[in-house]
């Protein structure tokens, strides 16, 4: 007696304990959960209008399941599809599916059971959380298994509960990952049945469904052995006979019957057997895709990505059943910078195995006004939106945003920067040339010049951690412990970041987080949604900003293409252009990004990927026209605009280059400065280092280490150098080197307050794009926040990564 009460105080204490570690459970992972009437997409319309910014139709949401496979948006309904597919993919994936209510313990047991026993495991997911698990947790894919599996779990209970089996089965076969057709993912029952046999998905026979089925496990790796497998289809069928989904005379005939997937040459024999089977072109399943995409026609495919955006910013705002429900969206969308990108990207000439992505945004407002996420051809492009997903390190395009901040702290673009290695440090980056000057050089002539050294010594003055919250203020985020590296471009962005972070040049210092939908109306005309006010985030004033833009005009105009000039080829006659260009470590990434008056964008060229370039792609040959031609496109029949200059600037001719200035500084002599924070008021810097450490010769490039921009021989520049020193040569005495004769700088001269030579008059304020909401509509804060961070000044607590002076 005593036995069997303890032991049923053992089993109490057990199913409390594991009941309070359900709950348990469910408090860290089962709140928040995404809802399971997104499975609803299946039943309605898709006839969900969208609209650009001047109320023109640009196309309807067509809905779609997305799997970790890819999208499928050519959804079947389950009479669409062969009822021996839908037998044959349950007996095969969830043999109890009409039985169990969402998770199958027998079958999980059963699985475990057999591969204890006969060394065979088998997989205990549920067709049911195989759905929940590729559609609704598709974001955790990489995340800790048992807080999927838990979720996985929960969700599928919900679904069972929400949802008849028949639904289910029709989601799980529209999300099926079905094998890498080439360029394009094979997702979806009717994706399936035209790659491998070209048909629809109604016409597969019981033969062409069961090999169909026998492959979803590994179908890149089976497709290409048939012979192998052929055997699994055997197993398949009877296996379909002992459930009663077959009758044995319907299985044999099934076997008997030849079957011929794409690419493949088959021999059979009369009882089912293999004569022979070679696979001839494994191409030909892209081509049945192909063909089913020309029957259909390419147009389908305009604006994908701006479309793809806009689904991403409403479905967790409005949930997909109101999104494609049948209504009205209207968007932020320029049709003629969306008409323009797309057509700039078809015409893009790229290495061979490149691909792009391009995003314009509006400064005023932060609305989106083109996106595309790929190289362009004549069939369908790729999910994958390069211009909003990706993120690639931006190399020398986030220069601007460093010695922007550099003129906040009150630098002048005249202030003069070392260009020398960094002494006692195993950090070494490079010029692109692996040359160095040894003297100092303006800020103007570094940025122009895209230089490394100085751009790293002037990070190392103002601090990074400064830096890194200046980049969090533009909607950046910064590598850990990036250290040094981050001042030339080891940051990781998408376009649309970039853009959005150029933006803050064209208007004043304003940040504004980038928008696509301005509004949302269900099929009855009601408002589901309307986008509140943008609130704008001051990162610049009004003054820092325009010598910031000041200084990216610089690089696209200072210099000629025969003097190297970097970003000439952004120019665009009659229109003010502003931009930075930028190159990675090994030619990975090619980036240009930059500002007109009414439009800001980035483009990024390179490999899906990863993966080098060839050695003659250069960021100012390939980037830099595609953005032209898109921004050029989509400016096209609008009045040219200048950019608003405020008051407080000036202007000086200094070493033949114009710059501006604020007036209180525009007449200081220059500070030359070499990254310690010890500066000296000389237009050139006399003293020298009296000797190079030995780490001074530049080392093998470091892993987080970004190339500068790629530049053309020159024969003329705004500064007159001498011959550049080789990194690491010693001095040939151990005193200090004689300064250089440095030819005199001119007269320094007064230029009136004219935000452009070549234009004259007064600037104008720039016109919106059509709609654009009012500048004065938005609440604009006066002054740009603190930075959160600051670099320490106490001599005892020295800035991370600091240099030790030069002699």
């Amino acid at each position: 007696m005593r036995f069997l009460v303890g032991l049923s105080r053992f089993v109490a204490i057990v199913l409390l304990l594991v009941a309070l570690g359900v709950v348990a459970l469910y408090w860290m992972w089962g709140r928040n959960l995404p809802s399971v009437t997104d499975l609803d997409v299946l039943e309605v319309s898709g006839q969900t209008r969208v609209y650009d910014r001047q109320n023109a139709l640009i196309g309807t949401l067509t809905p779609s399941l997305s799997s970790s496979g890819g999208t499928n948006r050519n959804l079947l309904k389950l009479g669409q599809i062969s009822p021996w597919l839908q037998k044959a993919v349950v007996t095969s994936e969830d043999r109890r599916f009409y039985e169990h209510h969402g998770v199958d313990y027998i079958g999980i047991a059963r699985g475990l059971l057999k591969g204890l026993l006969q060394n065979d495991l088998e997989g205990g997911s549920s067709i049911t959380q195989q759905v929940v698990k590729n559609t609704l947790l598709s974001d955790l894919q990489s995340a800790r298994t048992a807080e999927r599996k838990f979720k996985e779990a929960v969700l599928a209970y919900q679904l069972d509960r929400n949802y008849d089996k028949d639904r289910i089965l029709n989601a799980y076969l529209n999300i099926i990952y079905w094998g890498d057709g080439g360029r394009d993912d094979i997702v979806g029952a009717g994706t399936a049945a035209r790659a491998y046999f070209g048909k629809d998905a109604a016409d597969l026979n019981l033969a062409e469904s069961v090999y169909l089925a026998t492959i979803i496990p590994a179908p890149n790796r089976r497709y290409k052995q048939f012979a192998a497998f052929r055997p699994l289809m055997k197993d398949l069928l009877d296996r379909m006979v002992e459930d009663g989904r077959v009758t044995g005379a319907e299985a044999d005939a099934a076997w008997k019957t030849p079957i011929y997937p794409a690419g493949w040459r088959i021999g059979w024999n009369a009882d089912g057997t293999l004569r022979s089977a070679v696979l001839e072109n494994i191409y030909r399943l892209q081509e049945n895709m192909n063909a089913l995409e020309a029957a259909q026609g390419t147009g389908r495919f305009a604006y994908q990505y701006y479309l793809q955006a806009v689904e991403k910013e409403l479905v967790p705002i409005i949930g997909r059943k109101a999104l494609y429900g049948g209504g009205k969206i209207v968007t932020g969308m320029s049709l003629s910078a969306q008409q323009s990108a797309e057509r700039a990207s078809l015409d893009a000439r790229l290495p061979d195995g490149a691909t792009l992505g391009i995003a314009l945004v509006s400064p005023q407002g932060g609305e989106v006004l083109a996106l595309v996420g790929q190289k362009l051809t004549s069939g369908r492009p790729s999910d994958w939106d390069n211009a909003t997903q990706a993120r690639r390190q931006v190399g020398s395009s986030i220069k601007p945003l460093l010695y922007t901040l550099a003129l906040e702290t009150g630098w002048k673009q005249s202030d003069t920067v070392l260009d020398s290695p960094l002494p006692n440090t195993s950090y070494q980056p490079q010029n692109y040339d692996g040359r160095w000057t040894g003297r100092y050089v303006t800020m103007r002539y570094s940025l122009d010049h895209s230089l490394n050294l100085p751009t790293v010594r002037i990070a190392q003055e103002l601090g990074i951690q400064n830096f890194e919250a200046k980049l969090r203020q533009l909607g950046l985020t910064p590598p850990p412990e990036a250290g040094l590296s981050l001042s030339i471009g080891t940051l990781e962005a998408s376009p649309l970041q970039m853009a959005a972070a150029y933006a803050t040049f064209a208007n004043g210092g304003l940040y504004y987080a980038p928008t696509l939908v301005r509004s949302v109306e269900d099929a009855r005309g009601v408002s589901l949604y309307t986008r509140p006010a943008p609130t704008p985030k001051r990162v610049w004033d009004a003054q820092t900003a325009w010598l910031g833009l000041d200084m990216i005009r610089g690089v696209v105009n200072d210099l000629t293409s025969y003097q190297g000039g970097l970003a000439t080829r952004a120019q665009i006659e009659g229109r003010q252009v502003g931009g930075k260009t930028g190159t990675t470590n090994e030619i990975k990434d090619l980036w240009f990004a930059g500002v007109t008056p009414t439009v800001a964008g980035a483009v990024w060229v390179g490999k899906q990927e990863g993966g080098a370039l060839p050695y003659w792609a250069y960021s100012g040959e390939i980037p830099t026209p595609i953005w032209q031609q898109t921004v050029n496109g989509a400016l096209a029949g609008q009045p040219a605009q200048t950019f608003v200059e405020p008051g407080g600037i000036a202007y000086r001719v200094v070493r033949q280059v114009e710059m501006a200035f604020l007036t209180a500084q525009a007449d200081d002599e220059p500070t030359a400065r070499d990254g310690t924070g010890n500066s000296g008021n000389s237009f050139f810097r006399r003293n020298r280092p009296t000797a190079q450490p030995e780490a001074a010769q530049p080392e093998a490039a470091q892993p987080d280490t970004v190339q500068p921009d790629t530049v053309q021989p020159q024969t003329a520049q705004p500064e007159t150098v001498q011959p550049a020193s080789q990194p690491g040569t010693p001095p040939e005495s151990a005193g200090p080197e004689p300064a250089p004769d440095f030819t005199p700088a001119p007269d320094v001269q007064d230029i009136p307050a004219v935000p452009d030579a070549t234009n004259g008059g007064q600037a104008a304020p720039p016109e919106p794009l059509p709609d654009a909401p009012p500048a004065d509509a938005f609440n604009i804060p006066a002054e740009p926040e603190p930075l959160p961070e600051l670099a320490p000044s106490d001599p005892n607590n020295p800035p991370v990564n600091e240099i030790a002076p030069v002699n």
